[in-house]
């Protein structure tokens, strides 16, 4: 294939997924609705899973094309893309006030996911000496996800439903119309964009993993940074950063789970350094919830530093 119809199709793969995605959750929700599931379910099901379901797709394709450097460095790169660059630009848009589940749930959910995930990849408990995310790893992830679901239904339903105004139901023919058009678009997006990343990453000279850290985390967290930004320009920044360390757990368990499933994820132990600053980053977040200037409050000041972070990350990883 001439390589600059490889550079196209890279491109608008990554539009196929993104139109997918919104038309695939669009379809279901609106077929769930029909179908009598309570909002509660759908918004922890399907509405949830759409947050990370471009990065699924993408491991999904890598995974079945053995490129697992890809996969891994997908859930790194957009795990570090969530925690430094989305909430970084919200804060300086609009201060983040951090509500209490945020800041005791979520934002320990997403540390602990992130040591849980260095455990595996380090292999301390089996096969120590061979560095991987193996099909075991994969089900651990996998149980992991479920009984963060199970959790999350359990709390919700101890919480009092708000009054919702009955939505206008798109026609049935219009919602699974949408569900086809969106898995024809998530399929051909993640097949391009794989294939494309490989040629990609051979043409520059630079790893597979790099490319999934820098290129394609950034590709696909762009809707999350956009939804991000109106959010915060209508002063709802608490829907930020629960959106980003919530697709960060979701990257973990769900993605990476799938993704060592389907095919054992050969990992590089340089990549703890990568890791580290996940780890890094997200102790900041909390400590700066528990301490900063204002407590549960993440200043701008606070967000130019977590902005100036990830594009560092991005200098040091690509030079």
């Amino acid at each position: 294939m001439d390589t600059i119809l490889i550079y196209l199709l890279f491109i608008l793969g990554f539009v196929f997924l993104i139109v997918g995605a919104k038309l695939l959750i669009d379809g279901a929700s609106s077929v769930g609705e029909r179908l009598g599931l309570p909002q509660l379910i759908i918004g922890l099901t399907i509405v949830a899973l759409g947050t990370s379901l471009p990065e699924l797709v993408i491991n999904v394709f890598a995974s079945v094309e053995g490129n697992t450097d890809l996969a891994i460095g997908n859930v790194l790169g957009s795990n570090i893309m969530n925690t430094l660059l989305i909430i970084g630009i919200c804060a300086i848009i609009y201060p983040i006030k951090v509500n209490t589940l945020v800041y005791k749930r979520d934002s320990w959910i997403n540390l602990l996911a992130i040591f849980i995930m260095a455990l595996l990849a380090n292999n301390f408990f089996v096969n120590k000496g061979i560095n991987s995310i193996n099909r075991s790893d994969g089900i651990i992830l996998l149980l992991l996800f479920t009984g963060l679901m199970f959790l999350l239904f359990k709390e919700k339903g101890s919480i009092d439903h708000e009054h919702n105004s009955p939505k206008k139901k798109s026609p049935f023919f219009y919602s699974i119309s949408f569900i086809l058009i969106g898995i024809t678009g998530l399929f051909f997006g993640g097949k391009w964009i794989v294939k494309g990343a490989s040629i990609i990453a051979s043409d520059i000279g630079v790893s597979e993993s790099t490319i999934g850290l820098t290129l394609i985390a950034m590709a696909t967290s762009l809707p999350e940074l956009i939804t991000s930004i109106i959010a915060a320009l209508n002063k709802n920044t608490d829907m930020a950063i629960g959106n980003a360390l919530g697709s960060n757990i979701f990257n973990i368990f769900l993605v990476l789970g799938a993704s060592a499933i389907i095919n054992p994820i050969n990992f590089n132990s340089s990549l703890n350094i990568e890791i580290g600053i996940l780890v890094i980053a997200s102790l900041f977040l909390i400590l700066t919830m528990r301490f900063g200037r204002k407590e549960r409050t993440i200043s701008r000041l606070e967000g130019i530093f977590l902005t100036i972070a990830y594009f560092g990350f991005l200098v040091w990883t690509l030079f």
